[in-house]
């Protein structure tokens, strides 16, 4: 099995879902992690494409079988490996699997919206991302409530243990600061943050692709280096795609 991967939200879903399922008793000893050079375009190359067409990781290969999309991949493995990361019955399973696909189609979306119009959309005009940068804000506001509301009562988005459901959600709820998206006095958030984070399996998770010193604090060298690569990769002019195909 080939994860191929990069230290980006979507990159420590699957990467914080390998290490807690190590945790849970399943050792992965086939598992190679292979650590792709977004900033260099490694995905748009045909050895990545193969894998993942959509040309963004992560990616999976188990065999001759290849998954796209992270939250996929967070739900093949949790059927491939079973724990109590996702339950078994049906009516707990998709009590659980709402929220993985809430966190796909709301928080993913909009965090990272507001991330590359706060942080990396050099070549748009400041006028012209007021309107983007206040929508994208408010709704992020208002999935933090929905979120904060889920949580009180409980230490997890599911009750008294961990699941898919955090797992997907914490990776770009924790890169709050970088987004500027406050949760500060939104009850429950950041304690459900740092609780999150406090658990081994999460923090190996965080440390795939990232330097030891740098997993919760990016150097100012570092975070030159991501504003610099995400205008990059954010410009425009670069939103078509690298396929061959394409024209």
């Amino acid at each position: 099995m080939r994860l191929l991967t990069a230290p980006t939200p979507n990159g420590w879903k699957v990467s914080i879902m390998v290490e807690e399922l190590r945790e849970a008793g399943h050792p992965l000893a086939d598992l190679e992690v292979h650590y792709v050079d977004i900033m260099k375009g490694e995905q748009f190359q045909p050895d990545f494409t193969r894998v993942g067409p959509n040309q963004k990781i992560p990616a999976l290969a188990d065999g001759d079988f290849c998954l796209m999309e992270s939250c996929a991949i967070l739900e093949y493995l949790a059927d491939k490996f079973p724990s109590r990361l996702l339950p078994q019955s049906l009516e707990a399973r998709f009590e659980v699997l709402q929220w993985v696909y809430w966190q796909a189609a709301n928080v993913g979306p909009v965090f990272g919206n507001k991330l590359s119009y706060t942080r990396y959309m050099d070549d748009v005009d400041p006028a012209a991302k007021a309107h983007p940068l206040e929508r994208f804000a408010t709704e992020a506001q208002r999935l933090m409530g929905v979120l904060s509301r889920r949580l009180a009562g409980r230490d997890y988005v599911c009750g008294d243990e961990l699941t898919l459901a955090d797992i997907a959600l914490y990776p770009w709820v924790r890169g709050w600061k970088w987004s500027k998206i406050p949760i500060v006095g939104i009850p429950h958030l950041e304690a459900w943050v740092e609780r999150v984070r406090a658990r081994p399996g999460v923090g190996r998770g965080l440390a795939y692709g990232v330097p030891k010193a740098e997993i919760d604090q990016w150097s100012e060298a570092r975070k030159a280096q991501v504003a610099a690569s995400g205008s990059k990769i954010a410009a425009t002019e670069n939103l078509a795609g690298r396929d061959p195909g394409v024209k």
